[in-house]
């Protein structure tokens, strides 16, 4: 599993959207929204808040999941 938030584009420092489909999150990142803070958002889609339950939740957009690290 990745995390989203250390996968980043050499070129510009951004965080690749939709580059992985598993990320694994911290507290720090709640409320947890896809795209990420941080995300280019030139290929991706809308903002959308994701509802976390037992520690997992899925994006209904781009189906990428997220773990909260224990």
């Amino acid at each position: 599993m990745t995390s989203g938030i250390s996968q980043t584009c050499p070129e510009v420092g951004e965080v690749l959207p939709n580059e992985e489909n598993k990320y694994t999150v911290s507290k720090a990142d709640l409320p947890l929204h896809c795209p990420m803070d941080g995300m280019s958002l030139w290929n991706s889609h809308p903002r959308v808040y994701i509802k976390m339950k037992e520690g997992r939740g899925k994006c209904p957009y781009c189906g990428a999941e997220y773990e909260e690290n224990s």
